[in-house]
């Protein structure tokens, strides 16, 4: 990218480390909260939550932006403008503002756009996408968002048209938010889709997998993991400046579902790690040297617990692994376990030999006042963990989605999956709504502690329990900010 000059910043920060040591404390946090109930007609909407502890409303939802439409399932959201337009042409007509925040539904295939400048405690819808609109590019389930540094947004999708698996993505001007087309090119397409972290210093850009949109969207079953086709187990790597397909890296069982994928956020480190969902495994990937491919290799391995619910057969419980984050700085690798209920914090300063430095338990499915659970075996546990509750209230469901801040002392941690899965796994969270808590993270030694004093609860919205899933702060953070080198790429 060219043009360095102050007057041609876009938004954002010109390094992650100047993120990290400049940024300002998060006081706001966007979160996009699911209404389970689908007879409601309110819907879904965006949270935004008061995380400032100086202020009278800390840790209260002050203002609720809602779809008005039943059925849409937000999940993710992405800016219309992040760091990787720091950087911008000299000549550009307009300089990006990171002024909208985009809210796909991965169940309706609706986009709602919010403008959340005007008055960034109370966003509002500014244009909403109908699902049609992808269906007539034949893509569904749209899923993660990222600005281009060309002005365009990308988003990744899913399935086609009927809903069967196909890994693609979708792109949209930042002008009026009109459909630009799908991105792909070529011959060649993945399998399945989720996520992506693109490299362009590399020439690279990398894709995860999940399922096909038919199959996830009616809950879990575990006999869809028997076609690998309509499942993902697959690391897709495209050339970013052709859209081309190149790389396909097969993880095997062990990989099933690797859902969230991060490149570490130094642009000039061809390296990652992805979080395979089904099996708990963590696998780092490189690029190869002297070569444009890269290599995958399990670095973390969770084990699975034996467990007997209400008497019956023995069966295998999988800590479920749905989010990884990096720290800015690429020190930290924090690592979810959704049904173990347990969150992890691992020095990555050898990034193929992660180590444990941190671990604290928010609840899971195995806690001891589970009267219907048997732990028959448990490789890593002397004892059940205790249920947690913060300030008198009892955590339901584990430990999801992540925000870490821009200096990574806080970590939120919300309890929403996807809610067809929470029904299935925890119908307590969807009687009893969701939550959102707070770790404080020791930056310099490693470590976790849960904050006692911190507790977003959903229980008692307005028009009945819902459940959060995903926050980003008003400035942008770890999970959404790509940065672009500064030296021609």
């Amino acid at each position: 990218m060219s043009g360095q000059k102050a007057c041609c910043h876009g938004p954002g920060y010109g390094t992650p480390l100047d993120a990290m040591k400049n940024g300002p404390r998060e006081k706001l946090l966007y979160t996009v909260t699911v209404q389970p109930n689908l007879d409601e007609p309110h819907g879904d909407y965006l949270a935004t939550v008061d995380v400032d502890p100086e202020s009278p409303t800390y840790c209260q939802v002050i203002h609720r932006t809602f779809t008005n439409r039943t059925g849409d399932e937000l999940h993710h959201s992405g800016w219309n403008a992040c760091s990787s337009c720091y950087y911008i042409d000299d000549n550009a007509k307009q300089i990006p503002k990171r002024d909208k925040l985009i809210l796909p539904s991965i169940n309706s295939d609706f986009i709602y756009i919010l403008d959340v400048i005007t008055d960034p405690r109370k966003p509002t819808i500014c244009k909403i996408i109908d699902g049609d609109v992808l269906k007539n590019h034949d893509v569904t389930a749209p899923h993660t968002t990222h600005c281009l540094a060309d002005g365009n947004i990308m988003i990744s999708t899913l399935g086609d048209a009927k809903g069967n698996a196909k890994g693609d993505f979708i792109l949209f001007d930042t002008k009026n938010f009109d459909c630009v087309g799908t991105w792909t090119k070529g011959e060649r397409k993945a399998l399945c889709g989720y996520d992506f972290w693109y490299q362009p210093y590399f020439d690279v850009m990398v894709s995860t997998e999940w399922g096909a949109p038919r199959m996830f969207r009616r809950g879990f079953r575990e006999e869809d993991l028997d076609d690998m086709t309509q499942y993902g187990c697959r690391l897709n790597f495209y050339k970013w400046s052709t859209h081309t397909l190149y790389q396909t890296i097969d993880l095997g069982t062990e990989g099933t579902a690797p859902l969230e994928v991060r490149f570490m956020h130094d642009p000039k480190r061809p390296e990652g790690y992805v979080g395979a969902c089904m099996y708990s495994n963590i696998y780092y990937f490189k690029k190869k040297p002297d070569s444009d491919d890269f290599e995958a290799k399990k670095v973390i391995d969770i084990p699975a617990k034996l467990i007997s619910v209400n008497g019956e057969k023995p069966k295998a419980l999988n800590g479920m692994i749905s989010d990884i984050l990096l720290s800015l700085d690429d020190k930290y690798l924090y690592v979810n376990n959704w049904l173990h209920g347990d969150v992890r914090q691992y020095d990555i300063t050898h990034p193929e030999n992660p180590r444990l430095t941190g671990q604290v338990f928010l609840g899971g499915a195995i806690c001891s006042d589970l009267k219907n659970v048997e732990v028959l075996e448990d490789k890593e546990l002397k004892a059940r963990p205790e249920p947690r509750y913060v300030k008198g209230r009892r955590l339901e469901a584990g430990p999801q989605m992540m925000q870490l801040s821009l200096d990574g002392k806080r970590l939120y941690i919300s309890s929403s999956l996807y809610s067809p899965w929470d029904k299935q796994f925890y119908p307590k969270m969807i009687e009893k709504g969701g939550h959102i808590v707070q770790i404080d993270v020791d930056v310099v030694n490693g470590g976790m502690r849960l904050n006692e004093d911190f507790l977003v609860d959903f229980g008692k919205e307005p028009y009945g329990p819902t459940i959060p899933h995903e926050m980003r702060y008003p400035g942008g953070d770890c999970t959404s900010d790509i940065w672009l080198a500064n030296d021609g790429k």
